[in-house]
């Protein structure tokens, strides 16, 4: 069965932010038929990329009842606990995933890289032993979006053939681009992978080598804001 929600776009607000300033996104949903029950959307901040007990769930929302249509609202979840994240993977790249499920289960999560640095350079050039809080700024690198998604079941007596496999609303499941900062669905291209689990998710975008090049480019990114 095809799905029966489609992410339209996801925008991150206020972007780049202090570090200890809230997440704001702003989601754009289209659901193609009423849904008899709500849709979990989840926050969650990649702590370390060496295990998956640093992550934290920032936040957690049901979104219901949703009637067929275009629906549009801001999701805002605190930042992540710093006294939960390792002293040396508190400056740098990490991954801030977004997922939603519906009836328990996982249908779509979304992954973005984000740099946090000290905005004054003498502190980028020598770090402090203890991170300054107050000086940290962090930016949602949103030029590379990463999708992935699961078929599931959209109604409770749907039999298992009629989950499996498939397309999901023209794009094979798996992990392909997201279209953001306004743009709709529309001609944007599917890059099909194997869809991995949530906190594989994660792993992969935080490979040691692409992790390496992402970080430059986003530092390159972060401060020409400044």
């Amino acid at each position: 069965m095809a799905s029966l929600v489609n992410i339209c776009s996801v925008n991150v607000l206020d972007n780049p932010s202090k570090f200890t300033d809230p997440f704001k996104l702003e989601i754009t949903f289209e659901v193609f038929e009423n849904l008899a029950e709500d849709l979990d959307w989840e926050l969650l901040y990649v702590g370390s990329a060496e295990s998956e007990k640093y992550d934290q769930v920032l936040d957690s929302v049901l979104v219901g009842p949703v009637v067929e249509g275009r629906h549009k609202f801001v999701f805002q979840a605190d930042g992540p606990d710093v006294s939960k994240i390792p002293q040396d993977d508190l400056v740098g790249v990490t991954v801030l995933l977004l997922k939603c499920s519906y009836m328990e289960q996982e249908f779509i999560n979304i992954g973005w890289f984000v740099a946090t640095e000290y905005t004054e350079l003498e502190l980028r050039e020598n770090p402090p032993t203890t991170p300054i809080l107050e000086k940290l700024e962090r930016k949602v690198c949103t030029d590379d979006v990463r999708v992935t998604t699961f078929p599931i079941k959209w109604v409770k007596n749907q039999d298992d053939e009629a989950s499996d496999g498939g397309e999901v609303d023209g794009l094979t499941d798996g992990v392909r681009e997201l279209p953001v900062d306004g743009r709709t669905a529309e001609n944007q291209s599917a890059d099909a992978e194997s869809a991995p689990p949530v906190r594989n998710l994660a792993g992969i975008l935080l490979q040691k080598v692409k992790l390496i090049v992402k970080a430059d480019m986003c530092a390159k990114n972060f401060f020409s804001f400044f």
